[in-house]
Parts: C-alpha cells; structure tokens; sequence
C-alpha cells in the first residue's frame, strides 16, 4: 500500500461526508451545462431571472450558478483533507445555503436581485441542503476517529 493510498484510507467520516457533498456539487455544476440533462440549454445566459435553462428540467441555472456549482464542489474536496476542514466546509455551507433559501424566498423571482438566478424548486433544495449540511457537521464531528476499516469496538 502506498503513502497516498494509506492517507486515503485513513479519513474521517466527516470528512468523507464533506468529499461526497463537494464531489455532488462539482457533478451538478459540471450538468448544468450538459444540454439534454440541463432543458433550454439554448437560454443558459450568464446570470440573472432571463436564463430560462433548467437542470434536470426543475432548477433553474445561468452559468454563474454553474460555477458557483463547481467552485462549491472544488472547496469541499480540498476542504475534506482534514476533519476541523471538512467540519467548517459542511457547517458553513451549511449556513451559506439556509441563507441562500431566505434570500430566494424574499426576492421576486423576475427582478434584477435573482442574479444567480434561482426558482422555488431551487429555494427548497437550498433548504435540505443547508439543513442536511449543518446535521452531517454536527453529527459527524462528535467522533472524528478515522475510518481504517471493520470497528473494533474499542
């Protein structure tokens, strides 16, 4: 086994839980501009209410949110390299997205102010994830021991 293969071996579940949110998020930026899987592809516009493409035919994205999509992604895996990273990357995105839920619940959806832009669909998946961010940072992060295979018991 080699020194890279160990290391890999030897996360935590916290971390491994801020690897798998950041590998989605860099999945779904990297949809959001796969025409087919995004409907309306034509319309993806650079931000704003006017971008008309929709991921997976329900979320509505521009290429900003895209980005912010793969940027999001990126963090997380860089972050998930150690448990206080991934703890902070899971908790304040987690934060990050509750509020991103408020500010698409008091915006009007086809005003200037929805630059990223976001739809209902969007406003609720903000929701879970936030939600489900904050529990996995909470959760995983009262046991950072790192996962090197069956428990013990010890």
């Amino acid at each position: 086994m080699t020194t890279m293969d160990s290391a890999a071996g030897a996360r935590s579940r916290l971390q491994r839980a801020a690897q798998a949110v950041g590998g989605v998020f860099l999945l779904v930026g990297i949809l959001g501009f796969i025409p087919g899987i995004t409907t309306n592809y034509p319309s993806l516009g650079m931000a704003g209410p006017a971008s008309e493409a929709m991921l997976l035919g329900v979320f509505q994205v521009s290429i900003l949110h895209n980005i912010v999509h793969l940027l999001f992604g990126v963090a997380g895996l860089l972050m998930a390299r150690t448990p206080g990273q991934a703890k902070s990357y899971l908790l304040y995105g987690g934060v990050i997205y509750l509020v991103l839920w408020l500010y698409g619940l008091l915006i009007g959806h086809d005003t200037a102010a929805n630059f990223v832009p976001v739809n209902t669909a969007d406003n609720w998946l903000h929701f879970l994830l936030g939600v489900g961010m904050i529990g996995l940072a909470l959760l995983l992060s009262r046991n950072t021991r790192t996962v090197h295979g069956p428990a013990t018991g010890h």
